[in-house]
């Protein structure tokens, strides 16, 4: 098919654009050969007419269909070329926000500049041992891919990172290296990986520098070889470095920095170890301040100081070398200050006493004078004489920034070297992964030396790449059998011959820097005279004649060539050197130095200053004197030539792998991509060649399966053969006419370009008739389907319309009817109203008008009398008020009058009184006017009494003639009354009938009123009727809903108390999960650890030749110590038994610690207490000897002190050794319990053994003070019998003492007062126990009550400050509480009471025990030392014969043949097809149950301690089997129930026979025993677990997601280079089929073993969440996996899996949920993303998933077809905006290695021991039944 057919309508192109470098248009119309104008319209609805070259009628290129947009391979896109290339990356980093690409071998990885969560130690386990091509492009897969080709092919590999500055070189090639240490890890325990990983921070502050470009820029190139042994372990490592920039020590641009390491030391100059350097501000020093940007926004340099130091440290540089290289670098600071002054043009001088430089030289060692004049001096030397000559100040800064560089381009490469020390491998290197972070093609407006030396390796390095693709390709064409045609690809041979051949750039720059007066103009004009317009390669500048132009394969370069020859030179003054390396107080100095009186490798100096290393170092057979001045003259050009060629052979004896890293932008915005700089480096790094490599051939290429399952739809049912190969072959011949565009190989077929996209534009046309057939279809169906719904419903409408119509018209008729004859009545009604009103109004105002004119009248009247009656009072009162004026008038004239006369009498008399004649007349005067006084008194008092006589007559008088008036005024008034009367009556009733009349009116008017008040009231009334109705309504249904939400709000709180409760019980599920979780993680690492102890012990064991026996004991003292740190899992029969071997050591088991020392500890004072005895008893002895002089004045006395010493003696003994036995026992019993659960410090057994040693202890105080007292008593008795038979002699009294204690007379008085001394100290301290318990438990209720109180009365007032509804519910949710924790205490008190009655009962049998000890041994007269030592046999019932008890009895001898036959070599799939489920368990339980009845608690332990150490052995023998696994795991479970069972315990008899009740253990307590197997338990489950995760693993992604159970489903899309796994079901290819077939063997095998059936779910459950987690994580880490189809494809194979679940009633095992996360993100693939509500939708349905995993899958989701439309960009931020209040776990992955906490419910066996037969296949006739 020609190229120009697909130009049709509506074809996409891509048109070149100035800005945007590419622009997608449409075809507005067909292109027809010999057109020279495209109708284009743009994307933004712009048409425009595009052009054709004329000369070349180039098309634009086509654009790939979008189900091709967003490849995880570039070489899978149909159309390859630049646009296509560029929009890929572009939308993968933009919209998808995917950094990592894949361009066929090459990975291309984008600067995100943003941290990103994919490089988790997760992640690294998904990558792990997956092909590159299963998973989505990352640098992990690049690394895996290289660490497998190491492994499998036994070759070198290496990984080439190359990009410009800032692009993200130094960060790839750290996660690289960072994926070798985790996958591989150290082989030796020092820990290389971590040393690996610790030299990134020393080279990145040596080496680092900030840039415009990049904040931590690498300045050189490094190449890491990661050195791994036969194991494939990182065994070393061993760093070269190429092109360090030294020119950036002694100069920065703007806004950059020079290395950290020097703002590093400035930033810890106040340290008070770098107070010698004399450090400061960086803007102090010249080499630090020139960039003027001497600080990194986020970044801290003393932290990074201090982050250096640890790195050196741990590297193992020393203290006092790190302090040397601090040193050097604050004299090269120091150095920059050094300023000169000029004497004159061609010489300088350096300040006297400059403090600069008087730094420097204390830093160096060295002599200030020398130092300053070489610094203005230099040697010439000539043939026969030596010349000082000074130099210029210009030359002399050179030649300061030239030792400075030098000093630090030497100190870099020690640096490197003692970092290659520490990293050196100490064992031999098998193989290695090289990893190179190195400078890609560099091109700036300015380009000098430096950028030429960086494009010439580019050049170097794309040779190679190119080669390499290359055979690539023609590997893959030869394996396919296609016809190899040479590929036409650009050789960059010319552009390296051109730089590094006879006569090139190089060779003729070495040849101009040895001309005496070489300048870079006359080298300019060599190379113009050598190259230009011979060399097709090498262009001149227009405008410039100091400047050259290479074409580079990247670009055009134009270099400027001031500044090359000096450059290349690098000249360093040897005196300046030499002056350094005399250095004697500095021993560092001269060690950077020493090695240039060799010949130097290619490494030592660059351009630029950039230093590459060599691997290794080339010394000369013989040192010639002046050999190293001449080496020392090699220019750096020629230098990093031979570096360069060394790099590549590495390289080229490797495999190498290639990442490609861009830098999307130059401001360091994340995920903001620049499509200029993007296309730059792209042709700069050489993905654009890849393409057209892959292009020029055959790009595409599918595999005839593939190809059928995709393009099956184009193929009719007769060209389907069976031979796969013969149809693909004849449907090509078909749809493609020229055979050129496609080739069949072996197993593929090859496509050109554009192939792939023709076939799927037919495909797409195709499925688009094909759908719009459907379509057309079904519309149909669904408008016909709506008529006639249409159709019916009208008729429907028609009928009840008319009907209603028809009652509507009749109701017309009647209200007509109804409303003439209201009108009739009320017309009537209207006119008599109408006249009534008018008549009563007339009458009206007739009485109105009369009234009114007779009250006129009588008005008149009544005003003319009142006013004759008002004039004559008026006038009455005129007449009086004038008389009282003028008598107040005259009055007041008297008073004036009398008032002056009185003035004048009183003046008068006022001069009298001044003279005392007249107060002596005043006295004679006063004299007689007081007698006449008296006398006017006596006649004033006889006219008073005459006045009153007088006033009395005149009072009868006047009384009588006032009566007499009064009766002529009442009679008169009277008349009047009468006459006033009868006018008043006249009045009245004129007034009465004028009221009467107003009444009348009043009336009439009120009662109109009140009429229209009634019809008001009346119509207010109904109003308010119906309002009151309304308001009732309203009121009831605010009632009613008041009534619902109070209900819903009760249930409400119902159901949120109850979802808080169920939370609740949850949350404490979970958090018991995690507590079971983490014991069984716990035991989990203590298998671990003990299988590696068993491992290193076997090792050991291979090791020595002849294995060392075990120790003996002796005697029972050494047999105490010693137990102390010997722990045998055999326990002996009795102590006075012939000591025997201890077990081999491998049977040992661990002892915690705190229970050991605490156990040797009290042996220890035991011990101490033995020898304290032992003194005193000693000391006496010598007392008694000192005072044998006085025994026979008291030997009574004395024989009895001897007696009662050598009692106590040897009660004390016999004490002390019965009390080491127990100690031993207890020892013993420990060692057995092999769990350090057990015997951690509050686990049962640790209790038990404590009370017991308690107990002992408490025993022997009671027994010391026992046996004294009864030794005294026994003495004085003696004494009292036999006084005078007594002997002096102490032997023969203790010979008598012998000899009745062998007649057996103080054995009875002893055990009978001890037992009484015993019983009531136990009762006395059961009572003090008691009373303490029940004081401390008061307490404790005191104490919860204050409490209680306290937090109820803090809870009562915030309920007061709550609102209603808020106080209602948190007094609900206190209730619920209150409830929760009093439920939670009575079960507290109830296991406290369980605990309490199993105690008791166990004191019962103990008790029971004694007393029938004690009986026998009275029946038998035992002496007490017998009683101690000897055990006690409990006595044989008599029974039935032939009555089977369901106990098997063996021998001791037997046991280990018991173990082998039942246990190791048992074959599980025999007993399990043949026999019972459970038989070994059933076997061993009667075996104990036996030893239980003959009472021997060493047989039991010794028996069940074999049985776990064999069932371990069997599982670390054949522990990958699941058969065998699962066969133990159901035997230890039955084992287990059956301790329960039979233990006698109420809680485990509930569902016992009383058959079975009888078969209980009645000795033995083995709840130890029981917990030590449930641990053993826990251990196969995980085994278990392990084993099914093994199996499942490899089929779990192939049969979930890549196999298609419903074929056609999801179409295979074109994939690229790295091809995937194939979907389609092969031979070897795993299907769900399979993986339910391997469900089915499991759960069948389970089932045959008998294992319970909720121990069965368990399993299940954690089998499908292996399958889940597995199949998510490879969900998200798929592009071409998140698809619709896809998502079909999922939910179908996970509703197999449940289907599985439902026939093997499995739904309530919790397996189905472990699903719930791929089952929601298999809906999140098919349901709708587009709209706001979806987002609501989807954040609703997608609980169980994480945010990041819903935005990952949102992110990678791609379309299959055409039909599907991709997620939108800003959907996937609406969903972010949703989900960032959930709180849930960053993590992206599901840990797939999580196992689920197991239990192991109690499940009692209705089968009857005694009905069990033991067959004979298993070997066991040994065994007897009992």
């Amino acid at each position: 098919m020609a190229a120009s057919e697909l130009y049709t309508k509506y074809a996409r192109v891509w048109i070149p654009d100035p800005e945007e470098v590419w622009k997608s248009a449409e075809l507005l119309k067909d292109y027809k050969p010999g057109d020279k104008v495209l109708q284009l319209r743009l994307e933004e609805g712009k048409d425009l007419e595009y052009c054709l070259d004329p000369k070349t009628k180039e098309l634009p290129p086509l654009r790939n269909p979008d189900i091709l947009v967003g490849e995880n391979d570039l070489t899978a896109l149909s159309y390859l070329h630049e646009p296509a290339v560029l929009h890929n990356l572009k939308v993968r980093f933009i919209d998808s926000k995917l950094i990592y690409t894949y361009c066929g071998i090459v990975l291309v990885a984008i600067n995100p500049y943003e941290q990103l969560p994919i490089y988790g130690e997760d992640i690294i386990n998904a990558y792990s041992g997956q092909n590159m091509g299963d998973m989505d492009p990352h640098i992990f897969a690049v690394a895996e891919e290289a660490y497998k080709q190491m492994a499998r092919d036994e070759r070198n590999q290496s990984i080439i990172v190359s990009g410009e500055s800032g692009a993200g070189k130094t960060v790839s090639a750290k996660y690289a290296m960072r994926y070798f240490a985790t996958v591989s890890g150290s082989a030796s325990e020092a820990n290389v990986e971590e040393k690996v990983l610790a030299s990134n921070p020393i080279m990145e502050s040596i080496g680092n520098a900030k840039t415009t470009r990049n904040d931590n820029s690498s300045r050189f190139g490094k190449y890491i070889e990661i050195g791994f042994d036969k194991r494939y372990r990182i065994i070393g490592a061993n760093m070269r470095t190429y092109l360090l920039e030294k020119s950036r020590v002694v100069f920065q641009a703007e806004e950059e920095r020079n290395y950290h390491i020097f703002y590093q030391l400035c930033a810890s100059a106040a340290l008070p170890e770098f107070k010698t350097l004399r450090l400061g501000n960086a803007n102090h020093f010249h080499y630090t301040k020139q960039g003027g940007s001497p600080v990194i926004d986020g970044v801290d340099d003393a932290k990074e100081m201090v982050n250096t130091r640890q790195a050196c440290t741990l590297l193992g540089i020393s203290d006092s070398y790190q302090m040397g290289i601090f040193r050097i670098l604050a004299g090269i600071l120091h150095l920059g200050n050094v300023e000169f002054a000029s004497r004159d043009s061609d010489s300088c001088t350096v300040p006297p006493k400059h403090e600069p430089l008087t730094i420097f030289c204390d830093l160096m060692g060295v002599e200030y004078e020398e130092m300053a004049h070489w610094l203005c001096h230099r040697k010439l030397a000539t043939a026969t004489e030596t010349y000082i000559k000074p130099i210029s100040k210009l030359h002399a800064i050179n030649a300061r920034d030239a030792l400075a560089k030098h000093i630090y381009a030497n100190l870099f490469n020690w640096i490197v070297d003692h970092v290659n020390k520490a990293l050196h491998a100490t064992v031999k290197q098998h193989s290695f992964i090289g990893v190179l972070d190195i400078y890609g093609f560099e091109t700036f407006e300015i380009n000098s030396f430096e950028q030429f030396c960086i494009n010439y390796a580019n050049e170097k390095l794309q040779q190679q790449f190119n080669m390499h693709v290359f055979k690539l390709e023609q590997e893959e064409y030869m394996k396919e059998q296609i016809p190899w045609t040479l590929i036409d690809f650009y050789d960059n041979q010319p552009c390296i011959n051109l730089i590094e051949a006879k006569m090139g750039v190089l060779d003729l720059l070495d040849e101009e820097c040895k001309m005496p007066k070489g300048s870079d103009d006359s080298w300019a004009q060599k190379l113009y005279n050598t190259h230009l317009n011979k060399c097709a390669l090498f262009e001149k500048p227009r405008l410039s004649n100091k400047a050259f132009i290479i074409k580079h394969f990247a670009d055009k370069v134009e270099y400027q060539c001031e500044g090359f020859l000096e450059k290349n030179k690098d000249t360093v003054y040897e005196e300046q050197i030499k002056v350094l390396k005399s250095s004697k107080k500095f021993k560092l100095l001269p060690e950077l130095f020493q090695d240039e009186e060799k010949v130097l490798s290619p490494t030592s100096a660059t351009p630029s200053g950039r230093v590459p290393l060599s691997r290794t170092a080339v010394k000369p057979a013989k040192a010639r004197p002046g050999q190293a001045s001449k080496e020392h003259k090699k220019t750096v050009g020629h230098q990093f030539r031979n570096s360069l060629h060394l790099l590549m052979e590495t390289l080229n004896a490797t495999t190498p792998h290639y990442v490609r890293c861009i830098k999307p932008n130059d401001f360091k915005f994340p995920f903001t991509f620049d499509e200029k700089r993007a296309v730059q480096q792209l042709r700069a790094c050489g993905v654009l060649e890849t393409i057209r490599i892959s292009a020029a051939g055959f790009p595409s290429r599918w595999t005839y399966q593939e190809f059928f399952s995709r393009y099956r739809v184009l193929m009719k049912q007769r060209d389907v053969l069976g031979d796969r190969k013969q149809t693909c072959k004849n449907v090509l011949e078909k749809l493609i006419q020229d055979k050129d565009k496609y080739q069949f190989g072996k197993t593929k077929i090859f496509f050109r370009a554009g192939q792939v996209a023709y076939l799927e534009k037919i495909r797409a046309d195709k499925l688009r008739a094909a759908c719009i057939r459907i379509q057309k279809t079904i519309r149909g169906w669904l408008m016909r389907k709506k008529y006639m719904r249409m159709r019916k419903a009208a008729i429907t409408i028609q009928r009840h319309v008319r009907g209603y119509q028809a009652r509507c018209y009749a109701k017309f008729l009647r209200r007509t009817r109804a409303a003439i004859t209201i009108q009739k009545f009320q017309r009537m009604y209207v006119v008599r109203k109408r006249y009534q009103r008018m008549r009563a109004t007339t009458i009206a105002l007739q009485a109105l008008l009369r009234g009114y004119m007779v009250r006129n009248k009588y008005q008149m009247m009544l005003r003319e009398h009142k006013t004759v009656i008002i004039q004559k009072h008026v006038r009455g009162w005129l007449a009086r008020l004038h008389y009282r004026r003028v008598l107040k008038a005259i009055v007041y004239l008297q008073c004036c009058y009398r008032r002056m006369m009185a003035k004048r009498e009183l003046k008068k008399l006022k001069i009298e009184a001044r003279s005392v004649e007249r107060y002596k007349k005043l006295h004679i005067g006063l004299e007689n006017k007081i007698m006449q006084l008296q006398r006017k008194i006596d006649e004033q008092n006889k006219e008073y009494k005459s006045l009153l006589e007088k006033m009395s007559n005149l009072e009868i008088t006047y009384s009588t003639e006032t009566e007499k008036l009064r009766n002529d005024v009442e009679r008169l008034r009277m008349s009047e009354e009468e006459a006033k009367n009868a006018t008043n009556r006249v009045i009245s009733l004129q007034e009465e009938i004028a009221k009467l009349r107003k009444e009348l009116h009043q009336t009439q008017s009120e009662k109109k009123t009140i009429e229209e008040w009634a019809d008001k009231y009346k119509h207010d009334t109904e109003q308010l009727v119906s309002e009151l109705k309304e308001q009732n309504t309203l009121l009831k249904t605010e009632k009613e809903d008041l009534n619902r939400r109070i209900h819903d709000q009760a249930r409400e709180i119902t159901e949120s108390m109850e979802r808080k409760l169920v939370e609740e019980t949850k949350q404490l599920e979970l958090d018991l999960n995690d507590e079971r979780l983490r014991y069984q993680n716990l035991l989990n690492e203590f298998s671990r650890l003990e299988e590696r102890y068993d491992d290193l012990k076997d090792e050991m064991n291979l090791m020595v030749s002849i294995p060392k026996p075990g120790h003996k004991r002796t005697d029972s003292t050494h047999s105490s110590n010693e137990s102390e740190y010997t722990f045998s899992s055999e326990i002996t029969e009795a102590e006075d038994l012939p000591v025997r071997m201890e077990e081999p050591s491998e049977k040992k088991a661990p002892l915690d610690m705190s229970l050991f020392l605490k156990l040797q500890k009290r042996v220890t004072e035991l011990e101490q207490e033995k020898q304290s005895l032992q003194d005193e008893l000693d000391r006496k002895e010598e007392q008694a000897l000192r005072a044998k002089a006085k025994e026979e004045e008291r030997p009574p006395m004395r024989g009895a002190e001897l007696e009662y010493e050598s009692l106590k003696r040897q009660e004390l003994e016999s004490e002390n050794k019965k009390l080491k036995n127990e100690l031993n026992e207890l020892q013993k019993a420990l060692t057995e319990t092999r769990a350090p659960e057990v015997t951690a410090p509050g686990a049962p057994a640790y209790r038990v053994l404590l009370d017991q040693l308690t107990s002992v202890s408490e025993e022997l105080e009671v027994r010391k003070e026992e046996v004294l007292i009864l030794r005294s008593q026994l003495v004085s008795q003696k004494e009292a019998i036999q006084p005078k038979n007594t002997m002096t002699d102490a032997t023969l009294l203790l010979e008598d003492v012998q000899k009745m204690k062998d007649k057996g007379e103080i054995a009875q008085a002893y055990i009978g007062l001890k037992e009484t001394n015993r019983l009531l100290e136990s009762q006395l301290q059961s009572q003090k126990k008691s009373h303490e318990n029940e004081l401390e438990s008061l307490r404790g209720e005191i104490q919860s009550l204050k409490e209680e109180n306290n937090r109820q009365q803090q809870l009562l007032a915030q309920n007061l400050q709550l609102p209603p509804e808020a106080r209602i519910e948190a007094s609900l949710q206190h209730e619920i509480t209150r409830l929760t924790n009093e439920n939670l205490d009575l079960m507290e008190q109830l296991e406290k009471q369980d605990k309490t009655v199993r105690k008791l009962k166990k004191q019962l049998k103990v008790f029971a025990k004694k007393i029938g000890e004690l009986e026998v041994g009275q029946m038998e007269n035992i002496s007490p030392g017998q009683i101690i030592d000897e055990p006690i046999r409990p006595v044989n019932i008599p029974r039935k014969e032939k009555d089977f008890q369901g106990m098997l009895e063996y021998k001791k001898e037997d046991e280990q043949k018991l173990v082998k036959n039942l246990i190791l070599e048992l074959k599980p799939r025999g007993v399990a097809v043949n026999l019972i489920p459970g038989l070994p368990a059933y076997i061993l339980f009667m075996c104990v149950r036996h030893a239980d009845y003959l009472n021997d608690d060493q047989k039991v332990r010794s028996l069940l301690t074999s049985t776990i150490n064999g069932i371990k052995k069997v599982l670390k023998k054949r522990g990958d089997d699941f058969e065998t696994v699962s066969f133990w795991l159901s035997n230890t479970c039955r084992f287990l129930h059956c301790l329960k069972q039979y233990s006698g315990e109420e809680g485990f008899m509930k569902h016992n026979t009383p058959r079975q009740n009888e078969h209980c253990l009645t000795n033995f307590d083995l709840a130890e025993y029981r917990q030590v197997l449930s641990d053993l338990a826990i251990q196969i489950y995980q085994q278990l677990v392990r084993v099914l995760e093994n199996i499942l693993q490899p089929m779990i992604v192939s049969g979930m997601l890549e196999h298609e159970t419903i074929q056609g489903v999801s179409g295979v899309k074109p994939t690229g280079l790295r091809k995937r796994t194939s979907s389609i079901a092969d031979e070897g290819t795993y299907t769900l089929d399979s993986i339910i077939r391997q469900l089915n063997s499991f759960h069948s095998v389970m089932c045959q073993h008998g294992m319970d059936p909720e121990l069965i779910k368990q399993v299940v459950k954690q089998m499908f969440y292996i399958i889940g987690a597995v199949t998510l994580n490879n969900l998200l880490l798929r592009k071409d996996m998140c698809s619709w189809s896809k998502g079909m494809q999922i939910r179908y194979n996970v509703s197999q899996l449940e289907e599985w679940l439902r026939d093997k009633n499995l739904m309530n095992s919790g397996a189905k949920e472990t699903l719930e996360p791929l089952i929601q993100a298999a809906q999140l693939l098919q349901v709708k993303k587009k709209t706001d509500e979806d987002a609501e939708a989807i954040c609703s349905m997608c609980n169980a998933l994480t945010t990041a995993q819903i935005v990952k899958v949102l992110n990678l989701y791609t379309p299959v077809n055409e039909f599907e439309e991709r997620v939108l960009v800003s959907f996937i931020r609406t969903i972010q905006v949703r989900l960032r209040d959930r709180k849930d776990s960053p993590q992206l992955l599901m840990d797939a290695k999580h196992i689920f906490p197991v239990t192991f419910p109690f499940n009692p066996s209705s089968l009857a021991l005694e009905t069990i037969q033991i067959p004979a296949s298993l070997g066991l006739g040994f065994i007897s039944r009992v």
